[in-house]
């Protein structure tokens, strides 16, 4: 668990350069919340977003990844779950929607999830799911605008 707690780096797979999208959202959250961690944008058509150098894929990035966050569209999910595999990742966060809560397609691909995580020991947070805020360690993986303080004091939901 401690790769969801205290990762040396995040990759946010879906990152955007749009405002509206939770793919901005989540990584502003990572960056501004104060994370001193190696952070990896993926993005296939951005070169740069919010200062930080993009990467096309997980396989483009030369350094070890702690952590994924995910937050491309559900149908996308189980392709970016594999390449987190094949990428030796074995803590994500899958904020995308569109799974056990959306009927019986979805919960086709939410089965695809437990497969892949079981073939590749990954451990799941989500889906559809906020993240994770954490103001010891500073980062901000959600979608939720403000870090709390550091008190003595945990939410699991």
């Amino acid at each position: 668990m401690k790769d969801f707690f205290t990762p040396r780096s995040v990759a946010v797979i879906g990152a955007s350069s749009h405002p509206e999208k939770i793919g901005f959202s989540v990584l502003k959250n990572v960056i501004d919340g104060g994370y001193d961690g190696r952070i990896y944008p993926i993005n296939p058509t951005s070169d740069n977003l919010l200062g930080l150098k993009t990467y096309p894929s997980l396989e483009e990035v030369k350094g070890t990844i702690d952590l994924a966050v995910i937050v491309v569209p559900a149908e996308v999910v189980p392709k970016v779950l594999l390449d987190c595999g094949k990428k030796h990742i074995h803590s994500a966060i899958i904020i995308s929607a569109g799974f056990k809560e959306a009927g019986p397609a979805g919960i086709k691909l939410q089965e695809s999830l437990s497969k892949i995580a079981a073939t590749y020991n990954i451990r799941i947070l989500g889906p559809n799911c906020l993240g994770i805020i954490d103001p010891t360690t500073k980062l901000n993986a959600s979608f939720a605008t403000n870090m709390p303080k550091k008190r003595n004091i945990a939410v699991f939901s």
